[in-house]
């Protein structure tokens, strides 16, 4: 039997160690879900938030293969904490199961540079106008599948206002590029960046990335960043962060 843990904390020295923003927004009750066998002594346990499922502490088969009611969509990216979730994860989803590779960043404090953050957003090209993301552009953002996981962990606007954190580049105030909070926690945002098709290779995921920065510096929140290819990490570390460590992610397609 799975339950949903009242309390998420019980479940977190089966995470220690693990820098994973996510994981703490659940943890923390901020945003995701805590899932375990054992609501008492949890030897097993996943955390899941949007897209990603993070399973730690002894592998089991029962909770590799439960979707949570609040899961509709039928693609999951699964982070197994060692070989024997890998291992089971890929067992039970069989063919549908594609490992992948993606990049850590570190998380270090105190390394950006402020001056050359605003470098990087004045050259934000004419014709275009960096907005922060408020109620029109968040409805905006939801409208359009390019632009939805911007916002899409956020269940309204009142929820990203409170919690979240985002800016547009917008032409004739419709939102081309941004970067936002994918999810929060206490301290922190994850960085989500993502640009329209017909408008990449123009800079505007630098220029938005760097403005969030600022804007995060300014709050005393911290702009972790995950990267998904080497694309995102080259832009990472132009905007100030270092590579960590490749890890093992496991995409389910018909999840």
């Amino acid at each position: 039997m799975v339950y949903e843990m009242a309390n998420p904390s019980v479940a977190s020295a089966l995470f220690d160690g693990w820098e994973e923003t996510l994981i703490w927004s659940c943890l923390q009750g901020v945003m995701g879900k805590i899932y375990v066998t054992d609501m008492q002594h949890p030897v097993s346990a996943m955390a899941v938030l949007g897209d990603f499922t993070f399973f730690a502490g002894d592998a089991n088969v029962e909770l590799a293969a439960y979707k949570p009611h609040m899961c509709t969509q039928d693609f999951m990216i699964m982070i197994p904490q060692n070989k024997e979730w890998e291992h089971t994860i890929m067992n039970y989803y069989g063919t549908k199961a594609h490992p992948v590779q993606r990049y850590a960043i570190k998380k270090e404090l105190h390394i950006f540079h402020p001056e050359k953050l605003s470098g990087i957003v004045a050259s934000l090209p004419d014709g275009y106008q960096l907005c922060p993301i408020d109620e029109p552009l968040y409805r905006l953002c939801k409208a359009h599948p390019w632009s939805l996981d911007l916002v899409s962990q956020y269940k309204d606007y009142a929820q990203y206002s409170r919690l979240g954190l985002g800016i547009a580049v917008c032409r004739d105030g419709i939102p081309v590029s941004g970067a936002s909070s994918y999810a929060s926690y206490r301290g922190g945002i994850e960085i989500e960046i993502d640009t329209r098709k017909d408008y990449r290779r123009q800079g505007l995921a630098s220029v938005c990335g760097a403005k969030l920065i600022l804007e995060c510096l300014k709050r005393n929140l911290y702009p972790s960043w995950d990267a998904q290819n080497r694309w995102s990490v080259a832009l990472a570390e132009k905007l100030g962060y270092h590579y960590s460590h490749t890890y093992t992610a496991i995409e389910i397609i018909g999840y």
